[in-house]
């Protein structure tokens, strides 16, 4: 089956089997090994994507199912220039990872969680990544970096103008 889909801003038309789990079509067919393999059962969340700005277990999708629709991955949020996303940037200078494997589900559901809650509570935290594991850190320095990600607390309706502030929608 043919499918069309935009890959970190740029569009792929290929043909896949219908079986192919987006996950698989990331990795092999985008070429983007960043988004992991972990538990194959939606468990762990290392494959977790954006599927049209939407965090998603791409384990748990087909790659059919994403046909006409926009996939960003770890390796999409960067800027062309190469600087980081403020998620990213916030994972390095927070220490929030040690092995690295779930990193890249951990950054993508970050950005979800920060889009739709652009300053979370240290709980509200840890309660959007309970999808996403990880066997190494213990999760502070994570949670950390979602807190820093997010930026000072601020009056609303102040968002759009706040220097250095938050996460870019």
């Amino acid at each position: 089956m043919k499918v069309e889909i935009t890959v970190n801003g740029g569009q792929l038309a290929t043909d896949v089997e219908d079986r192919m789990l987006l996950v698989h079509y990331v990795r092999d067919v985008a070429g983007l090994t960043a988004t992991n393999v972990g538990c194959d059962t939606s468990s762990c969340g290392a494959c977790t994507v954006l599927l049209d700005g939407e965090s998603v277990k791409s384990c748990t999708l087909l790659a059919v199912q994403a046909d006409g629709h926009d996939v960003t991955t770890v390796e999409g949020l960067a800027s062309a220039d190469g600087q980081l996303h403020p998620v990213q940037q916030a994972f390095r200078e927070q220490h929030g990872l040690q092995c690295g494997f779930c990193t890249p589900g951990m950054v993508m559901a970050i950005v979800s969680l920060l889009r739709e809650n652009p300053h979370p509570t240290e709980e509200q935290v840890r309660s959007g990544l309970e999808g996403n594991l990880c066997r190494c850190t213990g999760y502070h320095n994570i949670v950390r970096a979602a807190l820093a990600a997010a930026g000072p607390a601020h009056p609303r309706g102040q968002d759009e103008d706040r220097p250095g502030g938050g996460v870019a929608p």
